[in-house]
């Protein structure tokens, strides 16, 4: 049940907020790398 305990004191909101920060500095390589494939212009 320590291990549930801990779970309970992480801050959801910061999850959130590094999650999306992930996401977001991951967009911009998928992006370049998805219009190289199809060999439009940058």
């Amino acid at each position: 049940m320590e291990f549930l305990s801990f779970l309970n004191d992480i801050n959801l909101t910061g999850i959130v907020q590094l999650a999306l920060i992930a996401m977001i500095m991951l967009a911009g390589p998928v992006v370049i790398f998805l219009l190289a494939l199809r060999g439009g212009d940058l």
